[in-house]
């Protein structure tokens, strides 16, 4: 089958299981800590304090939202049959990801632009809020930061991409840390559910990368 073949044509079924996580990763199994599908080490996502542990040092984060400081955090991790730049390419496409990651919605990138860039910003809906979120790091192929926060207000979460080749496959790592109430307010009500959202994240971009 032809390599260029749509985002639409993915196995429905996938699509379908992977709309499920987002819910049903609530579950007992996973509160009892079943293995991550989002790290190939069976990293156990149970607590903030575990991702914390689990941490990417390379990382490059922004003064005020450093992980052992932040009043929420996530780490997941996904190892993808494919090259870096070909991750890289469904990554910084933002307008298509509804096409593929179930928690996103009405994605638009400001000023017409057509993919991110360094100082994009983008308005989206995700874990049923909308946002405004603007890239601060831009390192094309390795490394993708941006803020998070309610439009006119000031960011509480910073979001972070960094790809590292392996071979012909790419080690996706994605962390992010929130800040303030709202992100306190989450941790308290449901501590992994971020964690949750991103194995969802990279199980969808996993498949569309992977596509033939």
């Amino acid at each position: 089958m032809n390599r260029r073949r749509s985002i639409a044509s993915i196995n429905v079924g996938q699509i379908a299981v992977a709309s499920l996580l987002l819910t049903g990763l609530a579950s007992s199994a996973v509160q009892a800590g079943s293995p991550s599908s989002s790290n190939p080490q069976g990293y156990k996502a149970i607590s903030m304090k575990a991702d914390l542990a689990h941490r990417s040092p390379a990382i490059h984060w922004p003064a005020g939202f450093e992980p052992d400081k932040a009043d929420l955090f996530a780490h997941n991790e996904q190892l993808i049959n494919a090259s870096c730049e070909r991750v890289w390419t469904h990554i910084v496409d933002a307008g298509k990801w509804p096409a593929w990651y179930p928690n996103s919605r009405d994605v638009q990138i400001q000023g017409g632009e057509p993919v991110l860039q360094d100082g994009s910003v983008f308005r989206w809906t995700t874990f049923g809020l909308a946002i405004e979120s603007k890239v601060h790091e831009y390192v094309p192929n390795q490394r993708l930061g941006w803020y998070g926060y309610a439009p006119g207000a000031q960011p509480s979460f910073y979001h972070s991409w960094y790809l590292e080749p392996k071979g012909a496959m790419c080690r996706v790592v994605m962390d992010e840390a929130g800040i303030g109430k709202d992100a306190a307010g989450l941790r308290q009500s449901d501590e992994t559910l971020m964690h949750r959202g991103h194995a969802l994240w990279l199980a969808t971009l996993k498949w569309v990368a992977e596509a033939k």
